[in-house]
């Protein structure tokens, strides 16, 4: 019977925040690697991030061999512990993907082995690899590996990194925890693989960060389509605005005028978020940028139908859709997973490019409602929670030390008489 040695770990640059993973698996005997995996799953926790390289390592080990032997190696005191059975699993989020990671080989054929964070660099620097490329609004590919290279002595980033959690916790006195809540308030409160703290989220004292850049998200007023609440992406008819929708357009900008605090217009690429964005730039006396980041999920060939329509015509797909946020719509359209990363991206560029400032994007409803989640932490089946209304106004704050603060959400009084 043949024997793997599987590696993992994941990491999460602000606990919850953008997050990736890594996996290794080598061949026991000789030591030699044999596959490699990361990803970049978008905002989620570190120890998520961990379960989604242990799940990933498995798979990859399983797809190789399923009837192999599979020693896993992590530098997680609580993935191991909780695996090996010794924790309870009580969080909502770690529950189903134990329970996946259990399932991929029979429990017998599977052991598990905590080690010391500078025994897993392999996988701490794949993980950080899927982190890097997400920051870009990409996915890690194996062409871009380096994670094999050079791992006899640590980074800089990991010699700056806090200590590992069993530094905190000696092992006889973890074991006899009876799961993560009572070990670890909520989540692991340690930073993510090769990256320190810098900052607490909370009322903590803090220095001075500045003025923070604001931006302020306004969604396009209506189309022909959105009172039939048709799909309209990126990948469809591209509409323009209604009358009704260019009613609420001056609205806004007449309500942003008295405001007096919007310094920069920009807007995506579609025709629908450029003419709201003319009518309110041409009233604040701005000019418009447009920032193809921003434009609209592509909902490939359920562009132009009903829920309804979709759910008739397409309801496996619609249901896996609904379920897992990497399901893309029927016809190869964008998944939220794939546009959670282009705005994350995005955020990011705009939040260098107008530092301090406040800047009115006019988007869309998910690019809107990612942008929310992101800054919350929240998950991504929050999504399908929010309602977003046309020419609606929400705005969220970023700081200096990547904290953000949301100041409002769906704003619409005034399109009131």
């Amino acid at each position: 019977m043949r024997e793997f040695i599987v590696e993992a770990d994941g990491g999460s640059r602000g606990n919850p925040g953008p997050a990736g993973y890594g996996a290794v698996v080598r061949d026991a005997a000789t030591g030699d690697t044999l596959t490699e995996a990361a990803e970049f799953l978008g905002v989620v926790t570190n120890n998520v991030a961990e379960y989604r390289g242990l799940l990933a390592g498995l798979r990859a080990a399983h797809a190789l061999d399923p009837t192999a032997r599979v020693h896993v190696r992590m530098d997680s005191k609580l993935v191991v512990e909780q695996m090996s059975g010794r924790w309870k699993i009580k969080h909502p989020d770690m529950k189903p993907l134990a329970g996946q990671a259990r399932s991929v080989f029979p429990p017998d054929q599977v052991t598990y082995e905590w080690i010391p964070r500078d025994r897993n660099k392999q996988a701490d620097r794949l993980a950080n690899e899927a982190m890097d490329a997400g920051a870009k609004g990409e996915q890690w590919s194996p062409s871009q590996s380096r994670a094999d290279l050079a791992t006899t002595a640590p980074t800089a980033d990991e010699t700056a990194s806090l200590p590992d959690e069993t530094a905190a916790l000696p092992d006889e006195a973890a074991a006899a925890l009876p799961d993560e809540t009572a070990a670890l308030p909520g989540e692991e409160d340690r930073p993510p693989s090769g990256q320190a703290h810098t900052s607490a989220p909370g009322w903590s004292a803090a220095p001075d960060l500045g003025a923070p850049a604001t931006l302020v998200l306004l969604r396009h007023g209506e189309t022909p389509l959105t009172p039939q609440k048709r799909f309209s992406g990126s990948g469809g008819t591209d509409p323009s605005l209604s009358a009704a929708g260019r009613e609420q357009a001056h609205r806004v900008a007449e309500a942003l005028a008295r405001r007096g605090t919007i310094q920069d217009v920009v807007a995506s690429p579609l025709a629908r978020t450029r003419e709201t964005a003319a009518i309110v730039a041409a009233r604040l006396n701005l000019d418009v940028t447009v920032e193809d980041g921003l434009r609209e999920t592509d909902f490939g060939a359920w562009e132009g139908l009903t829920f309804g329509e979709v759910r008739e015509r397409y309801p496996d797909d619609l249901n896996a859709w609904l379920a897992d946020p990497q399901a893309r719509p029927t016809g190869g359209g964008e998944s939220f997973a794939e546009t959670a990363v282009r705005l994350a991206a995005t955020r990011d560029k705009l939040v260098a490019a107008y530092p301090g400032r406040t800047v009115l994007l006019v988007t869309h409803v998910t690019p809107i409602k990612t942008l929310i989640r992101l800054a919350l932490g929240a998950p991504p089946e929050s999504l399908f929670r929010m309602e977003l209304s046309a020419a609606s106004l929400s705005a969220v704050a970023y700081y200096a030390d990547g904290n953000a603060s949301v100041r409002l959400f769906n704003d619409t009084s005034h399109l009131r008489p």
